[in-house]
């Protein structure tokens, strides 16, 4: 069976190298934070050209919550996130008793929408969670100019998209906070929960690094009120070998990718089976998910189930038709609806064998 994300065989290569460092970090006793943490934190700075602070936590998460404290959150707030994602971004508002507001997408790029967010800033909206979306980056220019007629804060969650890039800028440096997931499956993932939070300024990372320390600016010391959101030192051994393999690992999941749009563009034999990969416009993509719109995607499931490729529904409906949100009939959103029934994403880590699957199609 092949894997939708194959970690045992990356395991196997580098295995000598993630066993030395596990060690390492056993040997000293030391599994919280620290100088293997540091390290870490230190070479993810240097990957962004060191433009930015580096503030590890325990996961993607964490790091939008505490990106969301950071920058003063209050109840009622409003906060802008797209309708076609994951749960996490518009989950963290309103887990601070904000209130997350549904953008529309890009049917082709699959990015939240400019056009979609400006119409619904109003005098409650404080920000905009900006998601870069299965590995490419959103629109940024764009969103940067709303933001700042509007006096907007942009936090850029960048959960599957650290080593991408937008324009000449890289993921994780766009906005006044971006968050990345070390989630196993991401393209740079550790062994279990994991994350990470930047910024530019100053005085917001000295702030985010006591929020993600219980508000803690020194032992016993709190000043502000915070969380327990630190990253283990094995997790970050982990990271720090993955790291050195990454850029080849991007390389390899971009030609997978090319593989899937060459076969994609001779594939589609009639109207109804067509078949559209994702629009990469402006940036490049880490192809966190290699993720194509469907016109009949109950065929290509089954496709795909008789030839037993993994496949993974990204995401079979919009976060506001879920029921926790309590808004089913508030937006319109007929972008997100549309990709919610079309989408589909197929493998492409560095260690699948696209052609195999190709050849089984």
């Amino acid at each position: 069976m092949i894997p939708f994300v194959n970690l045992v065989e990356q395991r196997k290569k580098y295995q000598k190298e993630f066993e030395f460092a596990e060690q390492n970090v056993l040997n000293s006793g030391n599994f919280i934070g620290g100088q293997v943490v540091e390290s870490l934190e230190e070479e993810l700075s240097a990957y962004l050209n060191h433009q930015v602070h580096t503030i590890s936590c325990a996961s993607g998460t964490d790091a939008l919550t505490i990106a969301l404290m950071a920058l003063e959150l209050h109840p009622q707030d409003e906060v802008i996130v797209p309708d076609f994602t994951f749960i996490a971004p518009a989950e963290c508002v309103a887990f601070l008793k904000g209130t997350p507001k549904f953008a529309d997408i890009d049917r082709k790029t699959l990015q939240i929408s400019p056009e979609s967010v400006e119409k619904l800033i109003t005098k409650k909206t404080k920000g905009i969670i900006a998601v870069n979306l299965f590995g490419q980056c959103a629109p940024f220019d764009k969103l940067r100019k709303i933001a700042d007629e509007h006096h907007l804060w942009i936090i850029e969650d960048s959960a599957q998209a650290f080593g991408a890039k937008w324009r000449e800028n890289f993921a994780c440096t766009l906005g006044d906070i971006s968050i990345t997931s070390f989630y196993p499956s991401k393209p740079l993932g550790c062994y279990g929960d994991g994350g990470a939070l930047f910024c530019k300024d100053d005085m917001l990372a000295k702030k985010i690094r006591m929020i993600a320390n219980h508000g803690s600016a020194g032992r016993y010391q709190h000043e502000i009120i915070g969380l327990n959101s630190r990253l283990d030192a094995l997790q970050a051994a982990v990271l720090k070998v993955k790291l050195k393999h990454f850029d080849d690992e991007l390389k390899q999941r971009e030609k997978n990718a090319l593989l899937y749009n060459e076969f994609f563009e001779n594939y589609n034999r009639s109207e109804s089976e067509k078949i559209f990969p994702q629009r990469i416009l402006d940036s490049t993509s880490t192809y966190a998910q290699y993720t194509v719109l469907a016109q009949n995607r109950d065929r290509l499931i089954q496709k795909l189930k008789q030839a037993e490729i993994p496949f993974c529904i990204h995401y079979p409906a919009p976060l506001s038709l879920q029921p926790c949100f309590h808004c089913q009939n508030e937006f319109e959103n007929s972008n997100a609806k549309w990709a919610s029934q079309h989408a589909i994403s197929l493998p492409v880590c560095a260690f699948t064998n696209v052609l195999e699957i190709i050849n089984k199609l």
